[in-house]
């Protein structure tokens, strides 16, 4: 199985995001994620939030899964975390959205119980972001993963086959210079759900560095 994009669902997605996130600042990232869940068709949508954290983006994958009659799940890193982001969420929208399902502790633990993630949002910010890409298990037709505030990270050269489990598939990835950068990558199908179980055949990979410009060739 693959991913199939229905433009119709992206179309609805984006355009109530416009109007639920009427509040918020951010430059694009919440309707343009929302948007490619919805058209994604995701229907496990998971994001990794922690204290402090804008909201727009979650408003919008709220939206996406409203529309793909999908499960979107938040994962946050303690109890204090959760109060503000169920209060942000009830709080935050222009629109009525029902608030997600809030799951609380590290990557290991809180993405133990999530098998099928079709969409993948991770703040860079967070120091587990690592640790939440390796371990998501992605669900039979493949996954979407993105990566917020990419710029901001303190990682150095940061590559989508070095953040991932070995042998995971990398389709094809792309970084958008929206917001404060934004990294996409389109994961393939794993044998068994899990990122990392599939392996396949060697090939190079030619990446370019998106501040200096310089060209890398390296073996998957």
């Amino acid at each position: 199985m693959k991913l199939i994009w229905s433009p119709e669902t992206a179309s609805k997605a984006y355009l109530e995001t416009v109007k639920s996130c009427e509040k918020f600042t951010e430059s694009g990232v919440a309707e343009l994620l929302s948007a490619m869940a919805g058209g994604w068709n995701a229907k496990l949508i998971v994001e990794a939030w922690s204290h402090g954290g804008p909201m727009a983006t979650s408003v919008g994958l709220a939206v996406a899964a409203r529309h793909t009659c999908g499960r979107h799940v938040c994962i946050v890193p303690d109890e204090r975390s959760r109060q503000e982001y169920i209060k942000a969420m009830r709080s935050g929208a222009a629109v009525a959205l029902p608030v997600p399902e809030v799951v609380v502790g590290e990557a290991e633990a809180a993405l133990a119980g999530l098998s099928g993630v079709d969409f993948l949002v991770v703040d860079s910010k967070r120091r587990d972001f690592g640790r939440v890409l390796r371990l998501a298990k992605v669900s039979s037709r493949g996954a979407v993963f993105a990566c917020k505030n990419a710029w901001q990270r303190n990682v150095s050269g940061f590559r989508w086959q070095w953040a991932l489990e070995r042998g995971t598939r990398v389709v094809r990835s792309v970084f958008l210079p929206v917001g404060k950068g934004l990294d996409i990558a389109h994961i393939g199908s794993a044998n068994g759900g899990t990122a990392g179980s599939r392996k396949g055949p060697s090939r190079w990979i030619k990446h370019v560095d998106q501040r200096s410009g310089e060209e890398h060739v390296f073996r998957e």
